[in-house]
C-alpha cells in the first residue's frame, strides 16, 4: 500500500472541532504528516506543521519522542499516528497549536508533501466507540475543496456550530507536566510541593516586592520550579504546604533561566494571583521528597559552583545556636553548625539557618547522642574551611528519613562507622601527601588547555593537574586581609576597640593575616595568572602573612622583594579548579589552586616513562 494512503483525511479539522483526544466520546485514531520539523529551546523538543493534505496546523512532538527524530527514524514528510493530544489557542493570536502528547511512527519519510488530489480516494476517519471493540459509528463529512486553510480560518468556521467546552480546570483531566510548553493556554496539573522557599522581599528601580518559589513534581518523577510575585506570593504562600498534593492551572511557561534553574526542566511557571491552585486530599501515587545524593568525598567538584546538592549522613556532632548580624539589612539571623558522615569515611561541616538552625537544630541537639541519620536537600558548597555546606531559602531537613540509603548508611555506622577513623573532607583537600600525589598526577594538562578555551567552568567548576612553575609574584598586590583569630573570617578594624567580627558577633584585640593573592605561573605552552589562599601560599612562600608583613615593616621593602623572589622559578604540582566570574560586566576565567606539592624528581620520572610507555604502545 502507498504510504501516502495511511494519512486520515480531515484530521486537522477533527482535531480542531475536538481539543483534546476522546472530547467526542471517542477514541481517535489519526495519521498525519510531519512538514518543517524543527528543534525548539535546548534541543529536547521539536515543533513541526501537521497536514492531512488538505489542512495545516502547527504543532509540537512530546519530549519523549525526541529521541525518534535524533536517531533519524522519523524525519521531516514522515507520518505519526497521533493518539492522545489537546489543541490550544496560542495566547494574543486567533490561532492553535496542537501539543501531541502520545504517538507512534508510521513511516519514516515519504518522497513529497501530499496534497488534496492524492487522497480523494480515500475512506474518511473512523471512530472508535470507547464502550465497544466492534462496529463503527458514521463517518465524518468531508468537504472536497483544494484549498489549504489555517488553524484560524477553521477555527472561524467552526465556531458557531462548536457547543461550548467545559473550563479544564472543572474537568481535572490532568496534563503530565512533560507535555507543558509555553504555547499552551490551558491546562491542569496534579503535582506534589516536594520544596518550598521562603517568602522574601526584594528591592529595584519599581519598587519593593515580596517572591517565593516551589519545586512541584508529578506522578512521573518529571519536575518544575514555580515562581509567585507579590499578590500572587502573598496569596499562595500559605496555600502551598510542604509534601502535599495539589491541582493547579491557569499558570504560564517560559525557558527556564539556566543560570538560576534548580531542577531539570527546560522550562519553568509562572502563577500570578489568577491562577487556580487545589489540594488533592488523599493522593499518594505522587512520590514525595526526591534526592540526588552526592557522597561526601565527592563533593570537591562542587565547589564555586551554582549547583546544589544532597547528602545523607550520620550526625557526629551538634553545635549551639549563634546569632549572625547579616550585611544586607543588618538583620540578626540564628545559625547551628552541624557534622555529618557518610560510608565515604569523610566527615563534613553544614551550617544551619533560620528555622532550621531553631527547631530542627535543636530537635538534633538533643537526639545527638544516639547518631541519628538525616538527608538534607538543596545545599550549597563552599570552600570555606576546604570544603563545607550550607542550607539555603528552599532546603529541607529530615532526621531518620525512610530511605533505603539511610537505613544502608545507619547499619554501616552501627557495625563499623562508629570505630572507624573518619577525616574531614576539607582537610583532604591536597594537604595529605600521597592523597595529593594522586590528585596532582591525575587529569594532567598543559595551560593551553585551560586558556585556549575561555567559556571552560562556565556550568560547573572543573579541575585539572599541572606542573608548573611560578614565574612572577606582584609584590604591590593585596597580599592578604585580616581575619578572626577564631573563625579565620574578615574581620573590621573598629575606633579604639580592637578589631569586629561579624562570625562570632564580638570584638578582639587582635587579629591575624591570611594569604589571598595571585601568582603567576608558566609551563612550555603559555602562562595564566593563579589565585592561591592561605594555606597553599603558605608552603609557597616558606612563611606566615603575619611573618611577611613584619618583615616588610621591619627589615624594609627590599627584603621583602626578595622573600617573593626566592618563592619563583621553581616547580610545582598544582590541582587546581577553573571557574567563571564576572568583572566589569565580562565574564573572565578564574583558576584557584586547590592543592599545591613540591615535585618529587623520582614520582615525576616514573610518572613521565608510563606516559611515554602509552604513546609507543
Amino acid at each position: 500500500m502507498d504510504a501516502a494512503k495511511l494519512v486520515t483525511p480531515v484530521a486537522v479539522s477533527h482535531i480542531l472541532a475536538h481539543p483534546s483526544a476522546g472530547s467526542d466520546g471517542a477514541v481517535t485514531d489519526l495519521v498525519v504528516q510531519v512538514l518543517d520539523l524543527k528543534s525548539v529551546g535546548t534541543g529536547s523538543r521539536f515543533s513541526f506543521t501537521a497536514t492531512d493534505g488538505k489542512d495545516k496546523i502547527k504543532a509540537m512532538l512530546p519530549t519523549n519522542f525526541g529521541s525518534e527524530v535524533r536517531s533519524g527514524n522519523l524525519k521531516n514528510l514522515g507520518l505519526i499516528r497521533i493518539i492522545d493530544y489537546t489543541c490550544n489557542v496560542v495566547k494574543g493570536k486567533d490561532d492553535k497549536v496542537l501539543v501531541v502528547i502520545k504517538c507512534e511512527l508510521v513511516c519514516q519519510a515519504l518522497d513529497a508533501e501530499i496534497n488534496g488530489e492524492a487522497k480523494k480516494e480515500e475512506p474518511p476517519i473512523v471512530l472508535k466507540p470507547k464502550d465497544e471493540c466492534v462496529g463503527v459509528t458514521p463517518p465524518l463529512a468531508m468537504k472536497p475543496k483544494q484549498e489549504v486553510k489555517s488553524a484560524s480560518q477553521i477555527v472561524n468556521e467552526q465556531r458557531g456550530n462548536t457547543a461550548p467546552v467545559k473550563p479544564l480546570s472543572m474537568t481535572k483531566r490532568v496534563h503530565p507536566l512533560i507535555t507543558l510548553n509555553p504555547y499552551q493556554g490551558n491546562w491542569v496539573i496534579k503535582v506534589r510541593v516536594t520544596s518550598k522557599g521562603n517568602l522574601r522581599t526584594y528591592r529595584n528601580a519599581r519598587g519593593e516586592g515580596c517572591v517565593f518559589n516551589v519545586e512541584l513534581t508529578d506522578e512521573d518523577g518529571t519536575q518544575i520550579q514555580a515562581t509567585m510575585f507579590n499578590d500572587a506570593a502573598k496569596k499562595f504562600y500559605p496555600i502551598f504546604e510542604l509534601g502535599k498534593v495539589y491541582y493547579v492551572s491557569k499558570g504560564s511557561l517560559r525557558i527556564a533561566n539556566k543560570q538560576f534553574k534548580t531542577v531539570q526542566n527546560d522550562y519553568e511557571m509562572s502563577l500570578n494571583e489568577n491562577a487556580i491552585v487545589e489540594e488533592a486530599e488523599g493522593e499518594t501515587c505522587i512520590p514525595q521528597v526526591q534526592y540526588n545524593l552526592v557522597k561526601i568525598d565527592q563533593l570537591g567538584s562542587y565547589v564555586g559552583g551554582r549547583e546544589l546538592v544532597d547528602i545523607v549522613g550520620v550526625v557526629q556532632s551538634v553545635s549551639p545556636t549563634l546569632s549572625v548580624r547579616r550585611k544586607i539589612d543588618n538583620e540578626t539571623i540564628p545559625k547551628r553548625d552541624i557534622v555529618v558522615a557518610d560510608d565515604s569515611g569523610k566527615t563534613v561541616s553544614i551550617s544551619l539557618w533560620n528555622d532550621l538552625a531553631t527547631t530542627t537544630g535543636q530537635e538534633l541537639l538533643n537526639m545527638a547522642d544516639s547518631s541519628p541519620v538525616v538527608a538534607i536537600k538543596s545545599l550549597k558548597v563552599s570552600d570555606f574551611q576546604g570544603v563545607s555546606l550550607s542550607t539555603v531559602g528552599k532546603s529541607t531537613l529530615a532526621i531518620n528519613p525512610d530511605l533505603h540509603e539511610a537505613q544502608n548508611l545507619k547499619s554501616w555506622y552501627d557495625s563499623e562507622g562508629k570505630d572507624t577513623s573518619l577525616a574531614p573532607i576539607g582537610a583532604e583537600m591536597g594537604a595529605a601527601r600521597a592523597g595529593g600525589f594522586k590528585s596532582t598526577y591525575s587529569d594532567r594538562v598543559f595551560l593551553s588547555h585551560i586558556t585556549s578555551d575561555p567559556a571552560m567552568g562556565q556550568e560547573k567548576p572543573v579541575f585539572f593537574s599541572l606542573y608548573a612553575t611560578i614565574s612572577h609574584i606582584k609584590p604591590d598586590q593585596n597580599m592578604w586581609y585580616r581575619a578572626c583569630k577564631t573563625c579565620n573570617k574578615k574581620v573590621t578594624e573598629t575606633f579604639g576597640s580592637g578589631y569586629w567580627c561579624e562570625g562570632c558577633q564580638k570584638n578582639d584585640s587582635e587579629c591575624s593575616l591570611r594569604y589571598i593573592m595571585v601568582i603567576k605561573v608558566s609551563d612550555p605552552t603559555g602562562e595564566a595568572w593563579f589565585s592561591v589562599f592561605n594555606e597553599h601560599a603558605e608552603k609557597i612562600i616558606g612563611c606566615s602573612a603575619d611573618e611577611l608583613d613584619r618583615i616588610r615593616k621591619e627589615e624594609g621593602d627590599d627584603s621583602y622583594v626578595l622573600k617573593l623572589k626566592e618563592a619563583t622559578w621553581v616547580p610545582h604540582l598544582f590541582r587546581v579548579s577553573v571557574t567563571q566570574h564576572e568583572y566589569n560586566n565580562e565574564k573572565r576565567q578564574r583558576i584557584t589552586v586547590r592543592s599545591e606539592a613540591p615535585v618529587e624528581h623520582a614520582a615525576e620520572s616514573k610518572y613521565l616513562l608510563e606516559q611515554i610507555a602509552k604513546l609507543t604502545a
